[in-house]
């Protein structure tokens, strides 16, 4: 047993010394551009048509099959139809490669999402953005940086415990030419499953 243990330990090290050269888009850095796929659609979505066109722009890094991811499903519908009108685009990208562009169309569907959402093919943009998680949420601003990057609240299976929403108190500040009161947050869920280099 201490000997599996031994290893175990070994091999997670190793796997956290392996995936430590992926870092996230910071704060105040330029958002890397994409044009990708809507899933199960002939459209595509290009970061800088969205940028050039709102207030602001949340990119949210989501799954199929996370518990974490789903947690924040009707959060995320309702949160893009109130900040639409306002001039916030959302678009959710999906990067695991163990979910096809079916699924990802038919879940956006199933959760009636009024934004789209982009197959990330080979996680090329998770790995732009350095995104490790779903959901992990990058804001970017017209200028095109980031603004903020991190959860989307503290609490993703009891929305009414939520004490610490980060992700709208980003929104209400740009909108209301207001410092962001907190630009990088921890995000926590499902890792994306990648393909291997």
């Amino acid at each position: 047993m201490k000997t599996f243990l031994r290893s175990f330990a070994v091999l997670t090290v190793l796997g956290l010394l392996a995936a430590s050269p992926l870092q996230a888009q910071k704060p105040g850095t330029g958002a890397p551009d994409f044009d990708l796929p809507v899933a199960g659609s002939s459209s595509t979505v290009k970061l800088k048509d969205l940028v050039s066109a709102n207030k602001a722009v949340v990119v949210v890094f989501v799954a199929t099959r996370c518990p974490y991811s789903n947690g924040y499903n009707t959060r995320l519908k309702d949160m893009a139809k109130d900040y639409a009108a306002k001039g916030v685009a959302f678009v959710g990208i999906n990067s695991n490669k163990t979910e096809p562009a079916s699924e990802v169309a038919e879940h956006a569907k199933k959760n009636e999402w009024p934004f789209p959402v982009v197959k990330d093919e080979g996680n090329k943009v998770a790995d732009a953005y350095g995104a490790k998680r779903t959901p992990e949420v990058f804001v970017v601003e017209p200028r095109g940086n980031v603004i903020y990057h991190g959860r989307i609240d503290e609490s993703y299976d009891e929305p009414e415990q939520v004490t610490q929403p980060d992700l709208k108190r980003t929104l209400d500040a740009i909108l209301a030419g207001k410092s962001v009161p907190k630009a990088e947050t921890k995000a926590f869920g499902c890792t994306i499953k990648r393909v291997q280099p």
